[in-house]
């Protein structure tokens, strides 16, 4: 799903301040006397008037904006929602003209890294002494600037054919449904999120599947996660091709390789005193040398947005044909819920920590029974089913309010549930067996016990 060069996810609308939930967790509503959800495990808020929706350190955040920045952010969203509106009723075009100009913009991206490569050549083949060292200067200079197709991964986490059959079958069977092409690897992390690559010169795909995420999903919901990771094959989203996609990663790439670092402070005098000079001429220099490729990015980025978003609705309706609008649906929503995973880990964590030690036979100090990492990802399952509907709509309105995205590349949360809601539902293309399911499990449970290790030491 998400986009790794993708600037920060703006919020719609500057929320209004709200007041935290008492310790008491009233039963009535302080603002409008509305009736207020008892239940003490979740925020207490208003239905009827949103009291308490966003708790107050969170709008705190949103209130020391600048007006600068609001405004940015309300045009985004207006920009945002327009073209919700135009998919919904479909006059949304195919943005043909941001496209060649994002392609054009991309040409002298290449051609930078294609004119310092072949002045490099030049220099090495016909130059003489100092001029070769010049070539290989600039050969090295060149190596810098390629741009990066990225690299199939490999080691912890990466799955192959042979060790998941039942997974790398059941994602085939989507990627056909789709006329999508088989994936060529599966890992598993620890975010509780998902993504499909395609990577390296053979242009390799890559799917990701965060544990977290994945765990928190029924089988149904799975399918329509995977839907949504392969339909990015066939969306016609050009952000992820070899010539765009290379280009903004070669830009956000000249950015890191430019922009000025930190200085680490230290010494006494006067040579103190000319390196802090020095690193602040250096600074101001490398500053206004990234302006360049960052300003670049900018442009490129605003120049795909919009074709981008268009792209991830057309997954979202694809990844329903494949698992149903509902599987689809209940998906989506689940992305609003990776808070819950941070809640269930620290609960674990404090209860392992806090087990009784006892000593065994041989005088070593052993942990009393209890909890054990394993028991992440049940509790972790039993929670979410005890998330109430009341505090999934809070979590649905405050998404609404902040415009709540996976990441800067996808639309709102809020709008993709919207615009399937407003499609004639669509039954499930693709079935997981239980004894699929099952054996699925069974491959991933090294994972499991591997990830949640890892989430649960902090």
């Amino acid at each position: 799903m998400p986009n790794p060069a993708a600037p920060p996810p703006p919020s719609p609308a500057p929320p209004t301040a709200s007041p935290s939930a008492p310790s008491d967790h009233p039963r009535a509503c302080p603002a409008c006397a509305g009736p207020v959800d008892p239940d003490p495990r979740f925020t207490a808020w208003c239905p009827a008037c949103e009291w308490n929706l966003v708790p107050a350190e969170e709008a705190a955040e949103d209130c020391a904006k600048s007006a600068k920045e609001l405004a940015r952010e309300r045009a985004a969203a207006e920009r945002t929602e327009r073209l919700f509106e135009e998919v919904a009723a479909g006059r949304a075009d195919t943005t043909r003209r941001d496209w060649l100009a994002a392609s054009a913009l991309a040409a002298p991206v290449h051609a930078v890294t294609v004119a310092v490569a072949g002045a490099a050549g030049w220099l090495l083949v016909t130059g003489n002494t100092p001029l070769r060292c010049l070539g290989a200067l600039l050969l090295a200079v060149a190596f810098l600037l390629r741009p990066r197709l990225g690299r199939v991964p490999s080691g912890t986490g990466v799955l192959g054919r042979s060790e998941a059959p039942a997974l790398y079958g059941l994602a085939d069977r989507v990627a056909a449904e789709l006329g999508a092409p088989p994936v060529g690897v599966i890992r598993v992390t620890e975010d509780f999120n998902a993504s499909m690559a395609v990577v390296g010169l053979r242009r390799r795909s890559v799917l990701t599947l965060g544990l977290p995420l994945w765990e928190a999903l029924d089988d149904r919901q799975r399918i329509a996660l995977l839907g949504h990771e392969f339909a990015h094959h066939v969306n016609g989203d050009n952000r992820r091709g070899l010539w765009l996609g290379s280009a903004m990663r070669a830009l956000a790439h000249w950015y890191d390789l430019a922009r000025p670092a930190e200085r680490t402070r230290g010494g006494y005098g006067a040579v103190a005193l000319l390196s802090l000079i020095g690193d602040y001429l250096g600074n101001a220099f490398l500053y206004l040398v990234s302006r360049l490729p960052y300003r670049a990015y900018l442009l490129l980025d605003r120049l795909t947005a919009r074709a981008g978003q268009q792209a991830e609705y057309r997954a979202d309706e694809l990844g329903a044909r494949v698992a149903s609008t509902e599987a689809a649906r209940a998906m989506l929503g689940s992305l609003l819920l990776g808070s819950a995973v941070g809640t269930v880990t620290m609960r674990l964590r404090a209860e392992i920590q806090s087990r009784p030690q006892s000593r065994s036979r041989s005088g070593q100090r052993e942990a009393a029974p209890g909890p054990d990492v394993t028991d992440l990802w049940p509790q972790l399952r039993e929670h979410l089913a005890a998330i109430p509907p009341l505090e999934r709509e809070r979590l649905l309105r405050r998404s609404r309010r902040y415009g709540h995205t996976v990441d800067a590349s996808h639309p709102p949360t809020h709008l993709r549930l919207a615009l399937l809601a407003r499609h004639a539902p669509l039954p499930a293309a693709v079935t997981c067996p239980p004894a699929e399911a099952a054996a699925i499990t069974a491959e991933l449970a090294p994972h499991r016990t591997r990830i949640a290790r890892t989430l649960l030491a902090g």
